[in-house]
């Protein structure tokens, strides 16, 4: 017989930080508010939230990993947005914060989830922010592996 192992979006207890963008304000501040109500809707308390801001998408990995290095943390989620422009730069950022936000979870074994947006403009990426919010998308799959990791 076949065991599955699922985690569940149980939020009670967890210790959360949340490393998010200040660049593209307009539409980071609306992951974060995404991610903040997912966690308290699902159990979350405020005093085991912590958000560190940082000035772009490029700067999340370095704070996520001091985050991780320095605090007894269960998840970090880590949230930004990187609209293209007429210049290789977005590439080059896009890759880098991936990478390193993957790393970090690596390296510390605990999930750090990447919400960060990589769009081919502002449009895109508001659209991302509403309904579909997917700094809220972020937040539940960062207590779905949290709750995972606990099982297996």
């Amino acid at each position: 017989m076949v065991k599955y192992i699922e985690g569940d979006h149980n939020a009670k207890g967890l210790r959360v930080g949340i490393v998010v963008s200040r660049f593209n304000d307009l539409v980071t501040s609306k992951l974060l508010s995404g991610a903040l109500s997912a966690l308290k809707e699902n159990g979350a308390n405020e005093e085991n939230l912590e958000v560190v801001r940082v000035p772009g998408a490029f700067e999340i990995p370095q704070a996520a990993k001091k985050l991780c290095s320095s605090r007894e943390l269960d998840a970090v989620v880590c949230l930004g947005a990187v609209i293209k422009g007429g210049t290789p730069h977005f590439d080059y950022i896009c890759a880098e914060t991936s990478r390193g936000v993957g790393q970090v979870g690596l390296e510390f074994n605990i999930p750090v989830l990447f919400g960060v947006l990589t769009t081919n403009d502002l449009e895109q990426a508001i659209a991302r922010t509403g309904s579909s919010n997917k700094g809220r998308e972020t937040a539940l799959a960062a207590i779905e592996m949290v709750n995972l990791f606990r099982k297996i």
